[in-house]
């Protein structure tokens, strides 16, 4: 599954683990003989250790499920307790209800439990909240919904043991309600509702913890599903030998839209920056003068019809193409497309590409059979797939359907292959909602492309490379900015990690 990723050790890393899986790496650690008790007080000490590494003493208030996310709550009470925080402990049900670990958690409390209702946070200043971990399966309501509010109100520092109370792990969904973290302590992997929409915003900073749970464990779980990082891609990262030229490196072409400009030229100019040897724009004959005008170390040139687009793709040397940016929707997109895949070179679709298909999915995903990329934002989507699951199993379904690596966009990127790995982006600032930006992240995509750089890591690298460069430009960004972002945020990548060439 990881063969064109660098690291298949780095991919499990970053694994992200649905809560069945987590519970499944719970189950197996222990029956390798580490008792459930040793995980747990491990897990309530790392919060424990994370409150006070982060915050002077004060009224606190725990706030304790009957699960083992309550057990994990009672041990960090205890522990704070014997650093001297003053706590106050409240349960949701009946202390002689627990059962195992959990029971045994509580058995070493030695203080007063108090029902969990909105009295319980009088005078705290700070609240631990463990009533219900990353494996919740229904709506939060009655008591826990009534204190869950009255958190809100008051704006109280909340402290999530796993996830905040009410956040689907799986998904990121908001099953009722749920407070708003400063900060999350989760253990041994994150889960996908850590990084996914909404359930990122609940969290605060998410701050991940080893309790004793081996990595080995993942031999048996076999996680398809990792937080987009460089650490499993960096090294696969096309590089220039001594003996490359401008056609080793790749040559990608752009289908120019007759009246948006501005999209080719940007993804043209991104294509090139992130490494293809020649970049060629194939312009409407009436804009020719515009592409050209703009556009320097870029080819231009003009096209009459469809048969002049297809003779520069009969050109061998043409390895990538991109369609969608600027390109209109309707039957010569529609047309052009098919001729792209046809041509079996690697293609990006991005928006009007994908739109123009909006009658007829089918009909492009039979003709895709090189290595493609899918670009939509949620509205593009919606179009040509099926919307009625979470963002990951959305993205993941469609990558299936169409043969074609997906990249959802969105402050919550998922980037699924065919194959079934995806991947959940978390590095992408707010700054990135302006035009263009789209254009510039499909240009990315296309230059790694056009080194031979294998889809999947090619589109999360993009994506990676996009949100950082982002970043550096921060408020007032513009989409041209992202490009000149791209260089510092690219140089500094390849001096971090240790990156080899594809191919020449």
């Amino acid at each position: 599954m990881f063969a064109m990723t660098n690291s298949p050790e780095a991919w499990r890393k970053k694994a992200l683990l649905t809560p069945l899986q987590m519970g499944e790496a719970d189950r197996l650690t222990i029956a390798g003989g580490i008792p459930g008790t040793l995980l747990m007080e491990n897990a309530g000490l790392a919060v424990a250790d994370a409150v006070s590494h982060r915050f002077s003493p004060r009224p606190m208030a725990v706030l304790c499920g009957p699960g083992n996310n309550g057990g994990d709550g009672f041990v960090a009470a205890r522990i704070l307790v014997e650093r001297g925080w003053p706590v106050r402990l409240a349960l949701l049900g009946e202390r002689d209800k627990l059962r195992g670990d959990a029971a045994a958690a509580a058995a070493r409390w030695g203080h007063s439990i108090y029902p969990l209702t909105p009295a319980v946070l009088d005078g705290a200043e700070l609240v631990i909240d463990a009533i219900f971990g990353a494996g919740l399966a229904r709506p939060v309501e009655g008591a826990p919904f009534a204190v869950i509010g009255v958190l809100r109100d008051r704006g109280l520092p909340v402290v999530a043991i796993d996830v905040p109370s009410g956040i689907d792990g799986g998904t990121g969904e908001v099953r009722g309600t749920a407070p708003d973290a400063a900060l999350t302590v989760t253990f041994f992997r994150k889960k996908p509702g850590h990084l996914l929409l909404p359930g990122r915003t609940h969290c605060g900073e998410t701050v991940l913890a080893q309790i004793g749970i081996p990595d080995a464990v993942l031999d048996a779980i076999s996680s398809d599903t990792a937080e987009n990082a460089p650490a499993w891609w960096a090294g696969v990262l096309p590089r220039p030998r001594l003996d490359s030229h401008k056609y080793t490196r790749g040559h990608a072409l752009i289908a120019g839209g007759p009246i948006m400009t501005g999209a080719g030229r940007l993804s043209a100019r991104s294509a090139a920056r992130l490494g293809a040897g020649l970049v060629t724009v194939a312009a409407p004959e009436a804009v020719f003068p515009v592409y050209a005008a703009a556009l320097t170390g870029i080819i231009v040139q003009p096209v009459h019809d469809l048969d002049d687009f297809c003779e520069l793709l009969a050109d061998k040397r043409c390895n990538a193409a991109l369609i969608g940016p600027g390109a209109g929707v309707g039957a010569e997109t529609r047309d052009k497309t098919l001729a792209i895949l046809a041509a079996g070179k690697s293609a990006v679709l991005d928006a009007d590409a994908l739109t123009s298909f909006v009658d007829a999915p089918k009909t492009l995903f039979s003709a895709i059979h090189s290595p493609v990329v899918m670009t939509p934002h949620d509205g593009e989507f919606a179009r040509l797939f099926a919307t009625s699951s979470s963002k990951l199993e959305r993205a993941r379904r469609a990558a299936r359907e169409s043969g074609a690596v997906i990249v959802l966009k969105g402050a919550d990127t998922v980037i699924a292959a065919p194959d079934g790995r995806a991947a959940v982006n978390a590095n992408a600032p707010p700054d990135l909602a302006t035009a263009g930006s789209g254009d510039v992240l499909a240009g990315m995509i296309l230059g790694l492309l056009a080194q031979h750089m294998e889809p999947f890591a090619a589109a999360a690298a993009a994506v990676w490379l996009h949100g950082n460069a982002a970043s550096r430009v921060g408020p007032g960004l513009v989409s041209e900015d992202l490009i000149e972002a791209l260089l510092p945020a690219f140089h500094e990548l390849v001096s971090r990690y240790p990156v080899s060439m594809l191919r020449g």
